[in-house]
């Protein structure tokens, strides 16, 4: 995982993307999904670029139900955009890189 992607649990989403003042994209990933895989670089890529206006994270959903719940996550991977605490859009299943920054960039 690249540096500049934060690893979260259900204990730290509270304050890293619900409080946080930037844009957040989680990644709801499990370790045996091969699309979640084969986006993997695409979003460590974005969250080098986009440092400082869009926080990237990711959150395996095998070890962290309670958020994977609240959030209705069935399939992977499901990417989230939260704005302000609140959901601002849902992408699932994987897709090229032009295709997700140019969904993302409306709420940069």
């Amino acid at each position: 995982m690249a540096k500049d992607v934060i690893e979260l649990g259900d204990a730290q989403f509270q304050h890293e993307v619900l409080e946080a003042q930037e844009p957040v994209l989680v990644d709801f990933t499990a370790t045996w999904c091969p699309p979640c895989h084969a986006i993997s670089p695409i979003l460590d890529a974005l969250a080098s670029e986009y440092r400082g206006r869009l926080k990237v994270t990711k959150i395996n959903v095998d070890d962290n139900q309670e958020t994977a719940q609240r959030y209705g996550i069935r399939a992977l991977p499901s990417l989230l955009l939260f704005k302000e605490g609140k959901v601002v859009q849902q992408l699932v299943g994987a897709r090229p890189r032009a295709r997700l920054e140019e969904e993302l960039r409306a709420h940069l």
